[in-house]
């Protein structure tokens, strides 16, 4: 019931997700990220284990899809779940569940992984992924671009509710994430999101 992004930038080695759903609070359970570990996008029938979880087994040096594939033979409910992995090298891992709601599934690309699940059509992932693949620049900028390109080819059919936006790199490592940026029932919760982008950009050092 989301559309989402995570991705790499290969330059910075920067790791995020920037995601938006039709319910509330999407920030708080969706997007995981660790500076030079990985990032991962849990949703659907979400279960945030596959993020905390997901961290550390990378942390310990397995792959995105072995740590993946890990997780999903202990999970009974596996086939309700969408996972999207991304890892500090640029692998990825991903999986949609055959009992998550159409229109699902997802689309890997260099440096990124783009899914969603009860979703308007397949164009929404296919414009998040031609805009990501055409963008340059920040990670951040790049990823937020996808998500509205998302968003203005339908989107979440339910409706729109929230959107975050998950940064980590190098520089902030043990201290806090690049990035952390969410939006909460809202009617547009995805041009919220780039209107309070845009003025983070302008107050922060990072950029």
């Amino acid at each position: 019931m989301t559309f989402s992004i995570v991705a790499r930038c290969p330059k910075t080695l920067s790791l995020g997700v920037c995601v938006s759903t039709a319910v509330p609070a999407v920030g708080s359970v969706v997007p995981h990220a660790e500076a030079c570990v990985g990032a991962i996008a849990t949703q659907a029938k979400t279960e945030v284990s596959y993020g905390i979880r997901g961290l550390k087994l990378l942390k310990m040096g397995l792959s995105p899809q072995t740590a993946l594939e890990a997780m999903l033979r202990e999970d009974g409910e596996r086939e309700k779940r969408q996972v999207a992995i991304i890892d500090v090298r640029g692998r990825t891992a991903i999986f949609t569940g055959k009992e998550t709601v159409d229109w699902k599934g997802h689309l890997i690309g260099k440096d990124y992984a783009a899914l969603g699940n009860m979703l308007a059509g397949k164009s929404v992932i296919e414009a998040m992924a031609k805009t990501f693949e055409a963008s340059s620049g920040h990670l951040a900028e790049r990823m937020l671009s996808a998500l509205e390109s998302g968003q203005e080819a339908g989107g979440d059919e339910r409706g729109r509710a929230s959107a975050a936006l998950l940064v980590v790199n190098e520089r902030w490592t043990g201290i806090r994430p690049a990035i952390d940026l969410r939006v909460d029932e809202h009617r547009d919760p995805v041009k919220e999101l780039r209107r309070i982008f845009e003025v983070f950009k302008k107050l922060s050092p990072r950029f």
